[in-house]
């Protein structure tokens, strides 16, 4: 303490950096500290009513074991793809049975490029001629004409699917199963279409049809064979490994999925490949043309592997859920006109609040003013820690998103005063192996102020329109300021 007292006194400075400046530019000793208040969007009362509720939530005494548990869980997931199917055998899809990306939705408020999905997904099923028929029938919440159904709108989120972008999954679409062979748990997601004009960016024209109807008579029972041959043989394709290796190869797993994409095909190529002549059930009668055709297909699509990264992710944040007192979030979706968030300790409630739209690079002569506010459960490659989390595993990426490399090394250093761990298994070369960022916790985003980053591709506002661009998106803070008055609401009093 004499020491202390003897030395040349520092200042500890926080808040506005110009104060710490103008000490420094005295030589004044200073030490910066990055402090911010708490955060007060989307919480019911004042700040001082926040600071109540993060001590009251803080003060949990479940809370560290029960965050311990959750992220345990979350850790400990498998990924392994047991299976191909149409969605109405894998979910049990009725036919006018429609799924989307993000929380619950109504068609009234749906965003132009869902609804472009939407009415892509009834001409897809035969239940509508054309864009605009669906459209009404949708608007009016009716199948066809005598055919008595109604059109049903529900969550990819409620049956253990995501869907990229718009998200939206119909009976006849084929989803890839996957499994957590930990807990049996399993997990879907549709077939990816490519880039540009495709239905989950809300086009619906004649092409997107026509690639649709190949990829259910086609693609989905060639991978189908392929993927029960694999499994059936030597055991079901990792996905979970392979995500690791493609961290370690450029890949950070939302919007760069290169290696990852070419790893899957290597493992199920030889299988798709003997299909011709020896293919069952839906597979039966498909020729080396269309092997061809399809081993392009994926081969061109640097993006496939995602809607396996989702699921993969979507099976991990699952495991964390439903432990009592826990404030780490399981589910970060959005449906092109809210963004919505689930917590490990408030069940299936979602909070919701506005989605904010992506800044970044356009395509063509498309800009900010044709973009639409941010949409699909994609975000749950964030959730589980990798995405835009990882952007230090892949520094190519900055050039698609809009940022530059010192800025996606130091986001991937800053997701880690949100969450409650780091995955040993998503090491980042970079950074020494580190493990990626893993477990957001409501409680340090409120009071840090850091909101997690996502990096996305941006559909056109305007259905019918397609990818406009890629860009870097946060949640509104306020969704996590509901959360916390949940979480305080549910915990034990102080004292």
């Amino acid at each position: 303490m004499t020491d202390l007292l003897a030395g040349e006194p520092t200042v500890a400075t926080a808040g506005v950096s110009l104060f710490t400046q103008t000490l420094q530019d005295q030589a004044v000793r200073t030490t910066a500290v990055d402090w911010r208040p708490p955060q007060t969007a989307g919480h019911p009362g004042t700040a001082a009513d926040v600071a109540a509720d993060l001590a009251r939530v803080m003060a949990d005494p479940r809370r560290a074991a029960a965050n311990a548990t959750a992220v345990a869980r979350m850790l400990a997931a498998g990924a392994r793809l047991v299976d191909v199917r149409p969605a109405g055998e894998a979910l049990g899809l009725e036919p006018g049975t429609f799924l989307h990306a993000g929380p619950p939705l109504e068609w009234e408020r749906a965003s132009g490029p869902m609804r472009g999905a939407l009415q892509g997904a009834m001409v897809f099923e035969g239940l509508a001629p054309d864009p605009d028929a669906a459209g009404r029938l949708l608007a009016a919440g009716a199948g066809p004409v005598g055919s008595g159904r109604p059109i049903v709108l529900d969550p990819c989120h409620h049956r253990s699917t995501v869907g990229p972008m718009a998200g939206v999954v119909s009976p006849s679409m084929w989803v890839f199963e996957l499994e957590n062979p930990d807990t049996g748990g399993r997990a879907w997601c549709s077939l990816n279409e490519g880039l540009g004009k495709v239905l989950r960016y809300g086009a619906y024209g004649p092409e997107v049809i026509e690639r649709l109807q190949w990829m259910s008579a086609v693609l989905g029972p060639l991978l189908q064979h392929a993927v029960r041959t694999v499994r059936d043989t030597s055991g079901p394709v990792d996905v979970k490994v392979i995500v690791a290796q493609m961290l370690q190869m450029g890949d950070e797993g939302h919007n760069r999925n290169r290696a990852g994409t070419l790893m899957l095909l290597r493992e199920l190529l030889p299988a798709m490949i003997d299909a011709p002549g020896n293919a069952t059930g839906a597979a039966a009668g498909l020729t080396q043309a269309d092997v061809a055709r399809a081993a392009a297909f994926v081969g061109g699509n640097d993006h496939f592997f995602l809607n396996l990264v989702m699921p993969a992710c979507k099976l991990a944040t699952d495991a964390a859920r439903d432990v009592p007192g826990s404030t780490v979030v399981v589910t970060m979706a959005r449906n092109g006109t809210d963004f919505g968030i689930q917590v490990s300790g408030t069940g299936d409630r979602w909070f919701t609040g506005p989605a904010n739209t992506p800044e970044g690079l356009y395509l063509g002569d498309y800009g900010p003013a044709d973009a639409n506010p941010d949409i699909g459960d994609s975000a749950i490659t964030e959730t589980a820690g990798i995405g835009g989390f990882a952007m230090a595993a892949a520094p190519a990426i900055v050039r698609f998103v809009g940022g530059d490399v010192p800025f996606a090394l130091a986001t991937t250093q800053r997701m880690h005063e949100i969450t409650c761990a780091e995955n040993p298994a998503f090491g980042i070369p970079v950074l020494e192996f580190q493990g990626a960022a893993t477990g957001i916790d409501v409680t340090r985003v409120v009071r840090t102020g850091i909101l997690p980053q996502i990096n996305t591709g941006m559909a056109g506002r305007v259905a019918g329109v397609g990818q406009v661009g890629a860009g870097l998106v946060t949640p509104p803070a306020e969704v996590f300021g509901q959360a916390l008055r949940a979480l305080a609401e549910g915990a034990p009093p102080l004292g």
